[in-house]
């Protein structure tokens, strides 16, 4: 076996790792998505509690996430090279972030009010504000945790350590199931009305939130002690390697800025399209609740695939990028965007097919209805339209990132940004409102194409060209296969689902017929077109030795 053999049967076995831990948080995820739905339905009950339950996780990623994921990887990488094994430097990095985390997360939860007056729209009530704000006092603090769980993670990954971090969220993901399954059994709750909610049924929702993400930093403690790593405070930062990575970082913090300015608008229109459905008495939410549970359905299959490939490919593509391979870097590249297709076009196409069948199948009990429902899957279609780009894009970002160039990725997201705002702008104030989340989800996937087209340009100048010829041709393959399959699984669905009735039992049925036939025509057509991509992935599993 060749040295690049190897390398890719590592990669793809790290990642395989990586994959298991994320498929099954991410099953357990569903789940906790569902019973929050049932426990609050998809109204405006529930658009008050998701908002102040996603903010947390906006002001994170805004003055932290970004900086410790993309930044710190690949410094953690060169200080590895170091005699204490980068010792000194992990030590120094959790000091310092340790600290700025719990600042960041005093003043937040202090300024409570002020967060929340951000993410909601004008026309919320006094009374639905007074509800997302008393939610936030209680989940707020999950900033710090997040924090904990990504530092811990990322020394975890620079020594090589991969899987921890994809399978601790799923005791975050139990502590939530439990939680929304008690809170069903306990209290009662009018979906439009937030001020239905006692005091005490939001503090047990908050607490109970905020206890999980807790967990899910504090297992891996015991993980980072077995290899060998001891965490000592220091505060030493002359000559440390941390001035580095800050001028780094502060083009990364931009980046995120424009992002999160760019995710509040979002917010905001989503969030007064609930208010404005709940107003007219749609028998159905399709606000920021329908936007966010399609979102985090539509990002499963690129956490699943696309994460787990490319945390296990950023450490190397850092290290040949630092020894200027600048091939290696390209080869790395083609590499994660072949391998991550495989599973990222056949997802888009099951979502475009099939997606208000699987929605109704995962949201359709409790307190939602199935209207609600099967709304859930008609912005997932939308998403799903540019999921293949979406991680792409992913990828992309990350060889800038190998190369320490944080610079160019923020300037490209201030034209995807503004792109974003102004598509979506655009959809909330020409569509009637039924529709309105779904174009603004759509708007989401045109603006992925925009990136994509401009980051590639970029990284072709930067690493000497890119491998677009081959890489092409296996997306090229992968439509063909995934495309007339997912054509006669949506005609099916609808053939099955209209003799069903409506209901859970009629999405079940109409996904299962679309389902048996979509991914069966799909392996079918990939093996006669001869994708190598997959056979790859197949012998990482024991079948013969990978190649790429």
């Amino acid at each position: 076996m060749t040295e690049a053999e190897s390398a890719a049967g590592g990669l793809v076995r790290s990642s395989g790792v990586m994959a298991a831990g994320t498929a099954v948080s991410r099953v357990l995820g569903f789940a906790r998505n569902a019973v929050i739905v049932a426990a609050l339905g998809t109204g405006l009950t529930a658009d008050t509690f998701n908002v102040a339950n996603t903010v947390p996780n906006i002001i994170y990623i805004l003055l932290a996430g970004g900086v410790l994921n993309s930044v710190f990887v690949p410094q953690l990488v060169r200080a590895m090279r170091e005699s204490d094994r980068g010792q000194a430097y992990s030590d120094r990095l959790l000091t310092i972030a340790g600290l700025v985390l719990l600042a960041i997360t005093v003043v937040a939860t202090a300024a409570a009010p002020l967060v929340i007056t951000i993410y909601t729209p004008g026309d919320y009530s006094h009374g639905d504000v007074a509800v997302a704000t008393t939610f936030a006092f209680w989940c707020l603090p999950q900033i710090f945790f997040y924090g904990v769980y990504t530092m811990v993670g990322q020394v975890l990954n620079a020594r090589g350590s991969f899987g921890p971090m994809m399978w601790a969220p799923i005791v975050n993901n139990l502590v939530a199931i439990t939680t929304g399954l008690a809170f069903l059994a306990l209290f009662q709750v009018d979906g439009d009305e937030p001020s239905s909610l006692s005091d005490a049924a939001i503090a047990f929702l908050g607490i109970g939130t905020t206890l999980g993400v807790a967990l899910q930093a504090l297992v891996l403690l015991p993980v980072l002690a077995r290899t060998g790593y001891r965490y000592r405070p220091r505060l030493d930062l002359r000559g440390s390697g941390l001035g580095h990575a800050a001028n780094l970082a502060k083009w990364t913090l931009l980046f995120v800025l424009v992002n999160q300015i760019a995710y509040a608008v979002i917010v905001n229109l989503a969030a007064a399209a609930g208010k404005a459905a709940a107003d007219q008495e749609l028998p159905y939410g399709v606000g920021f609740t329908a936007y966010s549970n399609a979102y985090l359905t539509f990002i499963l299959p690129h956490s699943i695939v696309t994460v787990s490939v490319v945390t296990g490919l950023l450490p190397r593509m850092s290290a040949s990028a630092a020894a200027g391979r600048l091939a290696d870097v390209r080869d790395e590249l083609s590499a994660g965007w072949r391998l991550t297709a495989v599973g990222i076009v056949p997802a888009a196409a099951g979502f475009l097919a099939l997606g208000p069948q699987l929605t109704g199948v995962l949201f359709g009990f409790g307190r939602a209805n199935p209207e609600g429902a099967h709304y859930i899957g008609l912005v997932l279609a939308a998403f799903a339209v540019g999921m293949p780009v979406f991680s792409a894009q992913y990828v992309a970002l990350r060889g800038f990132y190998a190369l320490e160039d944080t610079r160019t990725p923020f300037l490209l997201q201030v034209a995807i940004a503004a792109t974003n705002v102004v598509l979506a702008l655009a959809a909330y104030a020409v569509l009637p409102l039924r529709w309105r989340v779904v174009g603004m989800a759509f708007a989401y996937s045109l603006t992925y194409i925009v990136g994509l087209v401009l980051s590639s340009a970029v990284l072709h100048r930067r690493v000497g060209g890119l491998d677009g010829a081959r890489v092409g041709r296996t997306y090229v393959r992968l439509a063909v296969a995934a495309g007339p399959p997912a054509v006669v699984g949506w005609a099916l669905a609808h053939l099955v689902g209209s003799a069903a009735g409506p209901g859970l039992a009629g999405s079940l049925a109409a996904l299962t017929a679309g389902g048996v036939v979509l991914a069966g025509g799909y392996f079918l057509l990939a093996r006669v077109l001869h994708i190598e991509e997959i056979a790859l992935l197949l012998r990482a599993v024991g079948l013969g030795a990978p190649r790429l």
